[in-house]
C-alpha cells in the first residue's frame, strides 16, 4: 500500500501534535494531588489514578510515534516513486 502526500503528511501531523499534548499532559497528571497518596506532589506512594494515566499516555506516545513514522515512511516513499 502506498500512501498520498496528503495522508502521510496528516499521519506525520497526527504525531507531532501526539509529542505537543502528552507530555503537557503528564506533567498536569504528576502536579495533580490525587496522583499521590499523601495529598502532596511527590510524596509518598503514587496512586492508581497515577498509574493509569502514566498507562495510557506511554500508550498514546507509542501510538503516535507509529503513526508519525508511518506518515515520514509513506513521505518519503511517494517522493521515489515515479509520477506517471
Amino acid at each position: 500500500m502506498v500512501l498520498s502526500r496528503g495522508w502521510s503528511l496528516f499521519l506525520v501531523g497526527v504525531g507531532v501534535w501526539t509529542w505537543v499534548i502528552w507530555p503537557r499532559f503528564a506533567v498536569a497528571i504528576w502536579n495533580d494531588p490525587r496522583a499521590w497518596s499523601a495529598g502532596t506532589v511527590g510524596e509518598d506512594s503514587p496512586t492508581s489514578f497515577l498509574w493509569v494515566h502514566a498507562l495510557l499516555i506511554a500508550a498514546s506516545l507509542a501510538i503516535g510515534t507509529t503513526v508519525g513514522v508511518l506518515g515520514i515512511r509513506g513521505w518519503l516513499s511517494s517522493r521515489r516513486r515515479p509520477t506517471a
